[in-house]
């Protein structure tokens, strides 16, 4: 997973746990939700200045939105 696909993975994950609408997360971000959209399927990259917006909205440091998930680890002698 890129940087772009991290970003986008926890910024949908963050927006839903909050119960936000792409929407209502672009209008609190000033911008418009197809540019949200863009980022959200990480088609648009987001710039450092929108990460901080961004995070900011969703009342998280930045670094939340960039920290690769944990892998899911399997079992050792099962398949």
């Amino acid at each position: 997973m890129n940087l772009r696909e991290v970003f986008s993975f926890n910024l949908q994950a963050q927006r839903r746990a909050l119960g936000l609408s792409q929407e209502a997360l672009a209008h609190e971000a000033g911008v418009d939700r197809a540019y949200m959209s863009a980022i959200e399927r990480s088609v648009n990259s987001a710039t450092l200045d929108m990460v901080e917006k961004i995070a900011k909205v969703l009342d998280i440091e930045p670094s939340v939105l960039l920290t690769r998930p944990r892998r899911q680890r399997r079992k050792r002698g099962l398949s």
